[in-house]
């Protein structure tokens, strides 16, 4: 699998935008693949996944707050998103080792109701000096003409941005990016930001129909709000 490594050192060089990788695209399936150096020893960086309320981007959540989120790492534990007006599940473990791995079978946002299978894996390798090495692999199966390699992309863009603030989670202790980062990222090339806004947008408009199904409110037809930050 090709993966690109990053190097993010806690003093200094923390500004590390992730970038997961299409290694594989088709009609039917896709495979994205990433790889880091986290300055932090496997058991801080197994708990860190667990604490998913912490570093989730409320922008892909149902309900618009992280902090509705929650994730049970152990077998057949939910990773589950529950709010007054209804829940959702984005995936659910199977296969939980203790500093080691932790895989889900997750159709995440906007894949949910395109009926496909998809298996998240994140896999904690120690390395010679305390440091970590995290391995994150989606790999999304779907029947045929389900025009997956269009999606794939936007995909790619948005596991990226959750990657990236788990990083900065388990060295900072706060997801959020700082002002330079925040800068680097405005310099994004324009099609990288647009596949983002196009699926954070699916999302929102899916997130609003859910919500009108249940008598809370109708969904609109023009670009929906944006939802809070946790």
């Amino acid at each position: 699998m090709k993966a690109m490594l990053l190097l993010c050192a806690l003093g200094g060089l923390m500004a590390c935008n992730a970038r997961a990788e299409v290694s594989e695209a088709a009609s039917d399936h896709f495979l994205i693949g990433f790889s880091a150096r986290v300055e932090a020893p496997p058991a801080k960086v197994y708990v860190a996944l667990g604490e998913v309320a912490r570093w989730w981007s409320a922008e892909h959540t149902w309900s618009g707050t992280a902090a509705n989120l929650s994730l049970k790492a152990e077998a057949g534990g939910c990773f589950c998103e529950r709010w007054a007006a209804g829940s959702a599940e984005h995936g659910r473990v199977v296969m939980a080792l203790k500093n080691e791995l932790l895989r889900l079978d997750a159709a995440l946002g906007p894949l949910q109701e395109r009926a496909v299978n998809g298996v998240l894996s994140f896999s904690l390798q120690p390395m010679d000096d305390g440091a970590t090495r995290l391995d994150v692999d989606y790999r999304v199966n779907a029947s045929s003409g389900s025009g997956l390699e269009q999606i794939a992309p936007a995909v790619d863009n948005v596991l990226a941005m959750q990657i990236d603030r788990l990083l900065r989670y388990i060295d900072t202790g706060s997801a959020d990016e700082t002002p330079a980062a925040e800068a680097a990222e405005a310099a994004e090339p324009p099609s990288r930001r647009a596949a983002r806004a196009e699926l954070i947008e699916e999302w929102s408009r899916q997130a609003a129909a859910a919500r009108a199904a249940k008598g809370n409110e109708k969904p609109r037809s023009g670009k929906p709000a944006v939802p809070p930050k946790p």
